[in-house]
């Protein structure tokens, strides 16, 4: 059974960091990409970042650039997104969601690129 479990969302003021993890287990994650999603109430899901399964590649949201950073580690089966510099903006549910393969760029912030949906976590930021 695919799972995966978001972590590490809290409550953070501005200017400060948070990291987030994406565990996964139930399949091959080496042959995954990962991406990270965020939403608020009365909007559309929004890709933040991405990294892809082959080559490592990655994605970020022009909103995000320069402040989170986005890692996998094949070992221990987890993508994590270092938010740093967060903002009052960034406020929102986060999740990752997974896909078998790679996911060509534009289609890489898409949440209809992906399979598998993790639990979400709160991320607040006071301003």
């Amino acid at each position: 059974e695919v799972q995966l479990q978001a972590s590490g969302g809290g409550l953070v003021q501005a200017g400060g960091s948070l990291r987030l993890s994406c565990a996964a287990s139930g399949f091959t994650f080496d042959d995954y990409s990962i991406g990270w999603f965020r939403q608020v109430p009365g909007k559309e899901r929004e890709g933040v970042s991405c990294i892809n399964s082959s080559d490592g590649s990655t994605y970020y949201a022009d909103s995000v650039k320069g402040r989170f950073t986005i890692a996998r580690d094949n070992r221990k089966n987890t993508v994590d997104l270092q938010m740093n510099n967060l903002k009052p903006e960034d406020t929102a549910v986060y999740t990752c969601a997974a896909r078998n393969g790679r996911i060509i760029s534009s289609y890489m912030r898409r949440a209809e690129a992906y399979n598998y949906w993790g639990q979400e976590t709160q991320v607040t930021v006071s301003s």
